[in-house]
């Protein structure tokens, strides 16, 4: 986690975040992504003489297209490897969602959020405490109609999710320790005035 106090520090560290992102040539991709990219935003807020504090999280995640191997024609052992892992969470991220919304239909099933970093990390996003939103892209070429497909289901399927928004407030305890300590300076120091008048 790094702070950052301002709109530049928070560009810079997505850049960086950006720029030590796997990316490999593919035959069917000249930048192809290895790996999912999250750049997760924390903001906090509370008002002067307030003991409540604010807190909002954001997450922008961009996910790694899932390839069919013997699609991509890739021989190196190492990108078939990124490859399998990508697919691998991609399928754990689909089986949460789709565990939610037979949940959502009444059906008694358990949510695998610990399956993947990925799903556990995302926890809030689906079916938790967050407004999630998703932007899908996908191949207009005929040869790519079967990912085009699948993409068109897995935005259908997070579509779906229902999420349970509220204000996130958290009691600052050291503000109420500070508040309390003052009233007590305060009233031994009205204590003594009112001995010293006797």
């Amino acid at each position: 986690m790094h702070r950052a106090d301002n709109e530049e520090d928070a560009l810079n560290l997505l850049f960086i975040g950006d720029t030590n992102r796997a990316v490999s040539e593919t035959p069917m991709n000249d930048a192809s992504t290895r790996s999912h990219c999250l750049f997760i935003i924390s903001l906090e807020t509370q008002q002067s003489n307030s003991n409540v504090k604010l807190m909002s999280k954001m997450h922008l995640v961009d996910l790694s297209g899932s390839e069919r191997v013997h699609k991509t024609g890739v021989t190196d052992e190492k990108i078939i490897e990124e490859a399998k892992a990508i697919n691998g969470s991609l399928f754990y991220l689909q089986f949460v969602i789709m565990n939610l919304n037979k949940k959502l239909k009444g059906e008694n099933v358990h949510v695998p959020f610990r399956q993947s970093i990925l799903t556990s990390i995302l926890r809030d996003s689906l079916g938790g405490n967050c407004n999630t939103k998703m932007i899908a892209t996908m191949s207009a070429e005929k040869g790519n109609i079967h990912e085009s497909l699948g993409t068109c289901r897995f935005a259908r399927s997070v579509q779906l999710i229902q999420n349970d928004m509220k204000k996130n407030e958290q009691v600052d305890a050291g503000v109420i320790i500070a508040r309390l300590k003052k009233e007590v300076s305060d009233l031994k120091a009205e204590l003594a005035l009112v001995k010293g008048g006797e």
